[in-house]
């Protein structure tokens, strides 16, 4: 069977209400635009997303905040968006915050089908409250569980109708590690070739965790926060 699909909105149309998504991306870049947008346009809702951050008002998983399909999100960054936060304080919204290498690795964990891990990490803090906590070398972890999604929405640089994957620079972030952890692996690219063209050596995501491939129709790219040098300072 094909994993070629013609569109985003084919890609996602069994997305369904309440499902759980993975959806990769660091900041604004490498995040699967195309998914999002054709998300949007489905209109399920009560969503459980997974992503390092939420995106900016009108970009990212913004949109879909805006549009109040999301009920839950758990991530490690959110400050770029205002209303994340309203909804957060209004108790509209459901929130976990994990510190960043906790949800990368609970990510790969549940990947890897790993179920749980002790860390270091939040020992002491509000993130530790009604974790198991064990001392190992004398020194304290707490347990941490792997995470898995019903879907995951990843945004490659290019792939082949196999669904092996290759991405470029800080897209390669999350997007390798939710590849692997969604029950169904959507990948968007911007270059789709045939089968047995691309380097074995270059790729990042092999194709048996992916199950739907299409060519993505969104490439924005948005600068979370352009910084330039001034004609003063070019001295």
């Amino acid at each position: 069977m094909s994993k070629v699909f013609q569109n985003s909105d084919l890609a996602i149309a069994d997305v369904f209400e309440s499902a759980s998504i993975m959806l990769g991306g660091f900041g604004l870049c490498g995040i699967p635009e195309s998914c999002i947008a054709a998300l949007a346009r489905h209109g399920v809702s009560q969503l459980t997303c997974i992503s390092n951050n939420a995106g900016i008002d009108d970009f990212g998983i913004g949109i879909l905040l805006k549009a109040r399909q999301v009920k839950k999100m758990i991530s490690s960054y959110v400050g770029e968006n205002a209303e994340f936060e309203r909804q957060l304080l209004s108790g509209e919204l459901e929130v976990d915050l994990i510190p960043q290498g906790t949800l990368a690795e609970r990510i790969r964990a549940g990947g890897a089908g790993i179920p749980a891990f002790y860390t270091p990490a939040g020992v002491g803090t509000e993130v530790a409250k009604g974790k198991e906590i064990r001392e190992f070398n004398g020194k304290l972890y707490l347990l941490e569980y792997g995470l898995t999604a019903d879907f995951a929405f990843v945004k490659a640089w290019k792939g082949d109708t196999m669904g092996n994957l290759i991405y470029k620079g800080t897209a390669r972030n999350f997007n390798p590690m939710m590849a692997t952890a969604g029950k169904i692996t959507i990948a968007e690219v911007e270059e789709l070739v045939p089968a047995g063209t691309l380097d074995p050596n270059e790729i990042h995501t092999p194709g048996v965790f992916v199950q739907r491939i299409f060519i993505a129709d969104k490439n924005e790219k948005r600068i979370e926060h352009r910084t330039i040098q001034t004609e003063s300072h070019a001295g």
